[in-house]
């Protein structure tokens, strides 16, 4: 049998723990294998009368303990490949942290930026259209991840709806006017704060006054950013799209959030250091979180990274070759797998309670959330400790096992 061409990061480390938990070629191809794949064009009118034509993709990878659960990219990077890595990557992250969903991925090859709200609108239902019959609160269940946001899931759901009646079930992420949890707009960020408790427990130290840098400002870092101040960490380094900035004594991150409400940037903040983005990956601090796109540690600059802990707050900021160097360095690793968990976390129990028409306090959700990371945390440190193996390996083995059992388990 001819063994599966690996072609991402994602890839490398799933064929790492096939290999360490002495599965052959077929697993991991089953593994690895997407159930469906979809790709659809989108013809649009602009507002200027000029027509373009846009392509939507949506991979459902596995669905073995669960319907199929992942993000929606509005972004011009967005294919078939990417999406393939991410919706694997999704299948694992539900799998450890123990949720019964799958995983899937996909998005549209647009830039939400340039559209009017009237062109995003109807680019938007005009995805549902095509693949209403692939998704639904049994089947796949669609969130916002990188451009898309509540209102692009509000359009999601009463597209929907418009056909199959009120179903706020079908995607997850909503504004709570239509459906939506408490606690979710936060999830991701406060996540990572969770996880990174857990893992200075497990060096036997504290967060306070450890510094940290946080690359990408958007919805996960600058939730992970005000978590980990209230827990007295020194944020001396922040970045966007359009800015870097640093301070070697720390942000105020309320003042860093009211000024980006204004600016739109981290840029211009004052008592700041402009420095360049790609520098940002590159400041002496305990604590580096990559929190924008993936692949921003690579092996071009992976030998200057100084932080003693990178936390993958971002679907695979770091390649595999470039971990294989941090480890070597003796650098901690945080796996995305477990770090940024917390929003589909909190976008299973926002379906729950769609599903059963009630709805939980921010207390309920937030309690629920730590408790469902501490465990997945701890489980993973624990394989870390009895394995002798970095944090990668002792997520991706138990996330691995976890969805191979179920598949196996159902009958392929």
């Amino acid at each position: 049998m001819k063994t599966p061409t690996i072609k991402t990061t994602h890839d490398a480390f799933l064929k790492a723990a096939c290999d360490e938990l002495g599965y052959d070629e077929i697993t991991f191809e089953l593994l690895l294998t997407a159930s469906r794949e979809m790709r659809i064009e989108l013809p649009l009118r602009k507002d200027d009368g000029s027509v373009v034509v846009y392509n939507g993709y949506r991979i459902q990878h596995h669905n073995a303990r669960g319907p199929y659960k992942g993000g929606l990219r509005f972004h011009p990077s967005i294919n078939a490949e990417e999406s393939r890595g991410l919706a694997c990557l999704m299948t694992l992250k539900t799998a450890l942290v123990d949720i019964p969903l799958g995983g899937a991925k996909g998005g549209i090859d647009c830039d939400p930026l340039t559209l009017s709200p009237r062109e995003l609108e109807t680019l938007t239902r005009k995805f549902v259209q095509k693949i209403h019959r692939e998704i639904g609160p049994s089947l796949d269940i669609p969130a916002p991840d990188v451009g898309t946001n509540a209102q692009i899931m509000a359009w999601i759901q009463d597209e929907y709806s418009k056909i199959y009646g009120y179903s706020p079930a079908v995607v997850t992420g909503k504004p709570l006017a239509t459906g939506g949890s408490q606690g979710r707009e936060d999830a991701t960020g406060l996540g990572v704060s969770i996880v990174m408790e857990e893992f200075a427990k497990h060096l036997d130290e504290s967060l306070l006054d450890k510094t940290v840098a946080i690359q990408g400002f958007g919805n996960v870092g600058k939730f992970a950013a005000l978590a980990l101040a209230d827990k007295g960490m020194r944020i001396i380094g922040l970045s966007d799209v359009r800015g870097a900035i640093t301070n070697s004594h720390g942000f105020d991150i309320q003042q860093v959030v009211q000024h980006v409400n204004k600016a739109g940037t981290v840029a211009g903040m004052e008592h700041a250091e402009p420095i360049d983005g790609a520098a940002l990956l590159e400041l002496d601090c305990d604590y580096l979180i990559p929190a924008a796109l993936g692949g921003v540690i690579h092996k071009e600059n992976v030998e200057r990274v100084r932080a003693r802990v990178v936390v993958e707050a971002a679907n695979g900021p770091v390649t595999h070759a470039a971990e294989e160097v941090l480890t070597n360095r003796g650098v901690y690793v945080l796996p995305d797998i477990l770090v940024n968990a917390g929003g589909v976390t909190v976008s299973y129990y926002e379906w729950v309670q769609n599903l059963q028409h009630m709805s939980w306090d921010l207390d309920a959700v937030r309690d629920r959330l730590r408790e469902t990371l501490v465990t997945a945390s701890q489980r993973v440190l624990s394989e870390v400790t009895s394995s002798q193996c970095s944090l990668r390996k002792a997520a991706y083995r138990i996330a691995t096992e976890r969805v191979k059992d179920a598949l196996f388990t159902a009958g392929f």
